[in-house]
């Protein structure tokens, strides 16, 4: 309990450690840090859940070739749209999903991705992860998108100790000030990717790890 404090005490520390270390993002990373545009986060994010980076973003460049707008999506075929993005996991099934939610979007909501976590949510597929990255890298808003990295990294450093990416969202925003809700998931998600793996994470390298609750306590400090 003692480093868990430490821990929590030290967020900026932590932060700015792993942002010196200036670790390679992915190109999908870098993909929709550029976009700033709700549809096209919303679209791309629905390719990438329980699909690795590295396939995703040739998918999703495949797909932008088609539409970048809910009217492009109107008059294009299921089975345009799966070839596109294959493969990505289940890509029919999110082929269809990107159609619907073009769709609906059109005749509800008059082309435009509606600006709440609330509404966003209310769309077919769409979960918590998906509303809060729309919201922050299509919108420029304020929120915790919490993937399997994000989730992961914030239990072993001792920010916080939970079962759910989105008990952990709740207690991030309780914890965490707001300037870093924005870019909370890039950085993390980063870090997952080069340092702080699932499997066999690289503490030995590791620029934060003095702050680390899971570090200290293998190590026994």
């Amino acid at each position: 309990m003692k480093f868990i404090n430490e821990s929590k005490k030290n967020i900026d520390k932590i932060i700015k450690g792993i942002k010196d270390a200036n670790l390679p993002q992915r190109d999908f990373v870098k993909m929709m840090e550029t976009f700033h545009d709700p549809f096209k986060v919303l679209i791309c994010c629905i390719l990438s859940l329980r699909t690795n980076d590295l396939t995703t973003y040739p998918c999703s460049l495949r797909m932008l070739e088609l539409g970048t707008k809910p009217e492009d999506f109107l008059n294009i075929d299921v089975e345009t749209l799966a070839k596109a993005i294959y493969p990505v996991g289940f890509y029919r099934n999110k082929a269809q999903q990107i159609l619907d939610i073009s769709k609906e979007l059109v005749e509800k909501y008059n082309g435009q991705v509606p600006k709440s976590i609330d509404e966003l949510v209310k769309f077919k597929g769409v979960g918590r992860k998906t509303a809060n990255l729309v919201m922050a890298k299509g919108f420029d808003e304020p929120a915790i998108c919490v993937d399997v990295h994000v989730h992961r990294i914030s239990n072993r450093l001792g920010w916080v100790k939970t079962k759910t990416p989105e008990e952990t969202e709740m207690e991030l925003r309780k914890l965490l000030p707001v300037k870093y809700w924005l870019d909370i998931n890039t950085i993390l998600v980063t870090f997952g990717q080069n340092l702080c793996k699932p499997q066999k994470p690289m503490c030995n390298i590791c620029p934060v790890k003095q702050y680390c609750n899971s570090f200290n306590n293998l190590n026994g400090n």
